[in-house]
């Protein structure tokens, strides 16, 4: 299919809160973030939909809530037969490929994709499976992470993401052989999740500054919610916190990650202007979620407060060049609606069966039909029950059978101390917000359907334990056919893979 639609490129970070970034008033170093932005849209209220890396994942991918396609942990099986973005750009005529995380788990480990140039860097089978029958609230190995953050010469996680950074590259040349075919190529790298350890010439680029502390430090628990104490169980920090020097070079480590990212964002970027696709390639930079970073006493993710849902979006598309921000809510299930107008296709699910839509409209100007509302939930560990999440406007609402209502006023309270919930004033609001959680989850039906799911899971993980086994971990194959040169190749392509013509070079002509 002849190339009549922009190319579509996705940089995705793994724990990257927005708090931290310059762009959204933080203190990281990333000037290649900060460049890419010029010309380009910030979304500045953009959030996840579940706040841990699959579920979030899943809502992304499928345009839907993470509980309406049966994702409800970091175990949970996105079903083949949901489509995602990959599939509706691919049946539209993209060339759609992965480098990098998308933390699938099951035996499909494509969903949509046609190439995946790495393998995943967690486990594709049950492990990570919660226990809501038990009283355990799971395990997060943070404490541990931050205990032993600072300066490394190499760790997994680097290898992982200079890996999926450089074939990502050779792909993005690849594509520039053929540049009459659309692509869609999804990067996504593992930094700055924990561990918090990053390289030395990283970890230098902070010596000199002063790295923030959390705006709220360690609240007492008679300030905390029930799912905060479950959290600050579960992650170990409950009776004993770190000491403050520990929890500054966690910090120290994680903005030093940031920092990494950034480097690999400019790597990828720069390949993009090299093969001469900029002008072509609509662009976005995310994540899948946020880092508490010790606000409130917390790390990691797992709760809805600003550290942990809040994400980047820096979107750049051919033919909006102005630098805007755009201060409307919007999400991570807005993309798959996004892509799909891009590409101008018509999707085949209704307007109702998704709870995201394009987000050009605003990016237009366009603002007057805007619903200005995210939507999240959490159903994995520390919980045993449904935890729901609605943000409209300045007004951010939690809600859950067994816990106390939370309703926060963001604007006034952008640290989420003063609970709005129990105030006569807000009644009306808190009104609303019931009735709409009411309409868009069965919280008791959905905790059936969870427990259900982990049983059964749990069954055919402890099965798949013995006897022969086939791991669903996915492994790339190497087709070395389209990149070098082979006996079968036409003159045609083997001038393709000679060279890519340097953009701005003319070289003089024999007379």
């Amino acid at each position: 299919m002849l190339k009549n639609r922009p190319n579509i490129l996705v940089i995705q970070a793994d724990q990257l809160a927005a708090q931290s970034l310059p762009l959204y008033g933080g203190k990281a170093k990333t000037p290649n973030l900060d460049k890419f932005s010029i010309g380009s849209t910030v979304f500045e209220n953009f959030y996840c939909n579940f706040p841990l890396c699959g579920p979030s994942r899943a809502s992304m991918l499928t345009g839907r809530l993470a509980s309406r396609v049966g994702c409800f942990d970091n175990a949970s099986e996105l079903a083949a037969s949901e489509p995602t973005f990959a599939h509706y750009l691919r049946g539209s005529g993209y060339r759609t490929c992965l480098s990098g995380k998308m933390h699938f788990i099951g035996p499909d480990q494509m969903h949509g994709f046609e190439k995946r140039l790495t393998a995943e860097i967690y486990p594709a089978d049950f492990a990570w499976l919660p226990d809501w029958e038990t009283g355990q609230l799971g395990w997060e190995p943070i404490r541990n992470a931050i205990e032993n953050a600072g300066v490394c010469s190499w760790n997994m996680q680097i290898a992982f993401d200079e890996e999926a950074t450089q074939k990502a590259i050779h792909q993005i040349y690849e594509y520039a052989r053929k540049p009459e075919e659309a692509f869609f190529l999804f990067v996504s790298l593992s930094h700055p999740h924990h561990p918090f350890l990053t390289q030395p010439q990283y970890w230098e680029m902070y010596q000199d500054i002063d790295i923030p502390g959390p705006g709220t430090g360690r609240l007492d628990e008679t300030q905390l919610d029930p799912h905060s104490i479950r959290c600050r169980k579960m992650i170990g920090l409950d009776k004993e916190d770190v000491s403050a020097q520990q929890a500054h070079l966690a910090r120290h480590g994680y903005y030093g990650s940031i920092s990494y990212f950034d480097a690999k964002l400019g790597q990828i970027l720069n390949a993009i202007e090299i093969a001469g696709l900029a002008e072509d390639t609509a662009v976005f930079v995310t994540a899948d979620h946020g880092e508490m970073l010790g606000e409130r006493g917390l790390w990691s993710k797992d709760c809805f407060f600003e550290w942990a849902m809040r994400v980047p979006l820096v979107v750049s598309m051919p033919g909006l060049n102005e630098t805007k921000r755009i201060s409307q809510n919007a999400s991570l299930i807005d993309l798959l609606p996004t892509f799909a107008e891009i590409a101008g296709e018509k999707l085949e699910l209704t307007g109702a069966d998704l709870e995201g839509q394009s987000l050009l409209s605003i990016m237009e100007g366009e603002t007057e039909n805007w619903p200005d509302e995210v939507l999240a939930e959490y159903n994995a560990d520390a919980t045993r029950e449904p935890l729901i999440m609605i943000r409209h406007g300045a007004l951010k609402y939690i809600g859950a059978d067994n816990d106390p209502e939370q309703l926060f006023n963001l604007e006034d309270d952008p640290h989420e101390l003063n609970n709005l919930a129990s105030l006569e004033k807000y009644s009306s609001e808190l009104s609303q917000f019931r009735k709409r959680a009411a309409k868009l989850w069965d919280r008791q039906q959905l905790a059936r359907r969870i427990r259900v799911s982990q049983r059964s899971r749990f069954v055919v993980r402890e099965a798949l334990k013995s006897g022969l086994q086939e791991a669903w971990d996915y492994v790339p194959k190497q087709d070395y056919d389209d990149t070098y040169v082979r006996s079968s190749n036409s003159h045609e392509l083997i001038d393709r893979k000679v060279r890519i013509p340097a953009k701005g070079y003319t070289l003089p002509q024999n007379e």
